[in-house]
């Protein structure tokens, strides 16, 4: 039997649209429209409670349009931003957003940031000052390179609630487990940070079966346990040829031997609890 799902991550976009510039025509499953239409459409016949959209691309006006998108959908119950956290005006942009209904977090690109060691940089100081006032998360969209820095990042700023999105990005399409166990461990022993069981699907890959991914969810279930989330990255989960309800039952599958209050909290409390929700 499936749970109540409060997905912890996916996204909506608009070819064109505002400071839209990914995917492109090089991700041909995902360059279209994907709007609060289409994640009914792919949700139908799921018990769904909820959702908490995240920023797709680095650009102030697509979290303007994000928040507007939420107003008008209930669907919706929480957004995940994007603010250039080294301007010297982010705290006041911050203050503008927080005082919008639906912003709970922001997320800085660090994928495609070169420097790995970005996020100790002194400038950003402000903006997470500004984030702890405020009451937001800090979403880490981070590579393995990055997960000795968030360390040091979380260790610096103990007050600030983090997740880990897909489970830090594990070389999973290369079967490499290590160095990233133990460094995920490592995470886990800061009790501000948190994890996504999400994205996995797409660091396989094209032709890798799910099954692969079992010793990655058990590392993140153990190490993280009720402090882990599952979320869709729907739509970019359709890149490897999977529907929404597919990642539901394959995250169902790997993680079996939960019982029905760990599935409980993994795939509706967990993410209830991290991002502030009250009901």
């Amino acid at each position: 039997m499936r749970p109540r799902i409060l997905d912890s991550h996916q996204h909506f976009w608009r070819i064109g649209g505002p400071g839209q510039i990914w995917p492109d025509a090089d991700w041909p499953l995902l360059h279209r429209d994907f709007l609060p239409d289409d994640l009914c459409a792919a949700t139908k016949g799921l018990d769904m409670v909820g959702t908490i959209l995240v920023q797709s691309q680095p650009d102030d006006r697509d979290t303007d349009w994000m928040l507007g998108l939420a107003a008008e959908d209930p669907l919706v119950r929480g957004v995940v931003g994007w603010v250039a956290l080294d301007d010297r005006n982010a705290p006041e942009r911050i203050a503008q957003l927080a005082a919008k209904p639906g912003l709970v977090g922001l997320r800085p690109m660090l994928q495609g940031i070169e420097d790995s060691a970005w996020i100790l940089r002194d400038e950003l100081g402000p903006a997470i000052e500004a984030m702890l006032t405020h009451g937001l998360r800090f979403d880490a969209l981070v590579q393995p390179r990055h997960l000795p820095v968030l360390a040091r990042f979380a260790a610096r700023w103990p007050g600030l609630p983090i997740v880990i999105d897909h489970g830090g990005k594990p070389h999973a399409a290369d079967l490499i487990l290590d160095p990233w166990r133990e460094q995920l461990a490592a995470l886990a022993r800061h009790p501000n940070i948190w994890c996504k069981l999400s994205g996995l699907r797409t660091e396989q890959a094209q032709g890798h079966k799910v099954d692969a991914l079992a010793p990655y969810v058990a590392h993140v279930l153990h190490c993280f346990g009720e402090r882990t989330m599952w979320g869709s990255d729907w739509p970019v989960l359709l890149h490897m040829g999977d529907r929404y309800i597919d990642w539901v039952d394959d995250a169902l599958r790997l993680a079996e031997d939960l019982d029905g209050a760990a599935r409980e909290r993994l795939f509706e409390g967990a993410a209830r609890a991290f991002y502030g929700l009250k009901d």
